[in-house]
């Protein structure tokens, strides 16, 4: 391990959250030392949400400023407008700005004070969003003064570049200017806040690596770049998927019982790790519930996903999360509290294919993944197994309760209630 004098980056490396880090990293490593860092990450705007995914990069600006550092959570309302092309075969849909703004204003719900303080003291987080800049550069300008400093060599060499034409799908204009923009903040963010550090998931490594070029060139300070790895589950899947789709950080998106549930079904060799990145226990707590085994490590899963519950959605909702789980594992109960989908009751009367439900649901993202979970007996009605696809769900399915219970395996449920 390095032998970093701040206990930012003792703390980053101890948990994992390091992958990359530029050089010099003594200037960098002092800075942080005396409270005297900046840094940012940037959010584009291109969903209604964050998901679980972006927690990484969260959790990062959380020790920063836990360290007495100040955070910047850079909203992406410029660069949304020309979207990303890192990691991706294809373009990305180009939103209006109506739906921009909106997915803006959803997103700043994630940054709660758990995860970082905002304010106007000289360690508060700030939240700024680059259309205020960008959307004023004018275009011969920005070529002359930005767009000199980039040799179009070196952009055909960017992965995000490179594995699209190599693999020949086409890449717009718009997003070929992507790199530039992303780096043009950095040094924006330099000359208004004096920010010398952007973090980031390892995909951005290069985009990061140019802003700090960029900088170089037009006189800033010294620049700094650290990525995080992007995570893969022990057994290999990418984390954060799910037969349902993305884990979403907004309650409206995904109840605070489903977020629970994604934490405790987490697999035994990644809660020691996962303990880490998503939850600010002390070392202590967390060598103590790595320790445990067997049938214990279930009792770390739940530590984990109360945790991580109460970092994102607050103590009460983790608890209630957690009681609702117990009750419903534990006593069997149907709890009320588990998730709600409503269906017309005239819908209903008329009946309701059981796959479609499953899909309505949101426990299966189609229905063929329906039909594969009926094959394999993973799909269940009132804690019956579903063996006929064709299956109409009526009235006459609704318990004493009047909900519909539907279960794929045995932790993730939602209650079918007519409207």
């Amino acid at each position: 391990m390095t032998a970093f004098k701040s206990d930012f980056l003792r703390e980053l490396e101890w948990r994992g959250f390091i992958h990359q880090i530029s050089s010099p990293v003594e200037p960098l490593d002092d800075l942080a030392k005396h409270g005297q860092l900046t840094a940012y990450v940037g959010y584009d705007c291109t969903a209604p949400s964050l998901h679980v995914g972006h927690l990484l990069s969260i959790m990062m600006l959380h020790w920063l400023q836990e360290y007495g550092n100040r955070p910047i959570t850079l909203m992406g309302g410029g660069t949304t407008r020309v979207g990303d092309p890192s990691g991706r075969d294809e373009t990305r849909k180009l939103l209006t700005y109506d739906q921009i703004e909106a997915n803006k204003d959803a997103i700043r719900r994630t940054f709660r004070p758990e995860f970082v303080r905002f304010g106007d003291g000289p360690r508060d987080a700030i939240m700024p969003d680059n259309a205020e800049w960008l959307t004023r550069l004018n275009w011969i300008e920005m070529l002359r003064d930005i767009g000199r400093h980039f040799s179009v060599n070196r952009m055909l060499a960017m992965d995000s570049v490179k594995l699209r034409l190599e693999r020949d799908q086409e890449m717009s204009f718009i997003e070929f200017n992507y790199m530039i923009l992303q780096a043009f903040d950095f040094v924006e963010l330099n000359k208004r806040y004096d920010c010398r550090l952007q973090m980031g998931g390892s995909d951005q490594w290069g985009n990061i690596v140019n802003g700090i070029e960029l900088g170089r060139r037009m006189g800033t300070p010294q620049l700094f770049a650290l990525t995080c790895p992007l995570l893969t589950t022990a057994s290999g899947a990418k984390m954060g998927k799910t037969a349902s789709g993305a884990v979403w950080l907004n309650a409206d998106m995904l109840s605070p019982y489903d977020y629970y549930q994604f934490w405790r079904n987490t697999e035994d060799a990644d809660v020691g790790r996962f303990l880490k990145l998503f939850t600010t226990l002390p070392k202590s707590e967390i060598n103590k519930l790595e320790a445990l085994g067997g049938s214990e490590i279930n009792e770390a899963k739940k530590v984990l996903a109360t945790e991580a519950t109460a970092l994102l959605h607050g103590r009460d909702a983790a608890n209630k999360a957690a009681e609702t789980a117990r009750r419903t594992f534990e006593e069997g109960a149907l709890a009320e509290s588990l998730p709600t989908v409503e269906i017309p009751r005239g819908e209903l009367d008329a009946g309701v294919g059981v796959l479609n439900a499953f899909v309505k649901a949101g426990l299966v993202a189609s229905n063929g993944e329906a039909r594969r979970q009926i094959k394999g007996g993973g799909l269940r009605v009132n804690d019956e197994a579903v063996t006929d696809e064709k299956m109409a769900l009526s009235a006459g399915n609704l318990t004493p309760e009047g909900v519909i219970k539907l279960s794929f395996g045995k932790k993730k449920h939602v209650l079918i209630k007519p409207a």
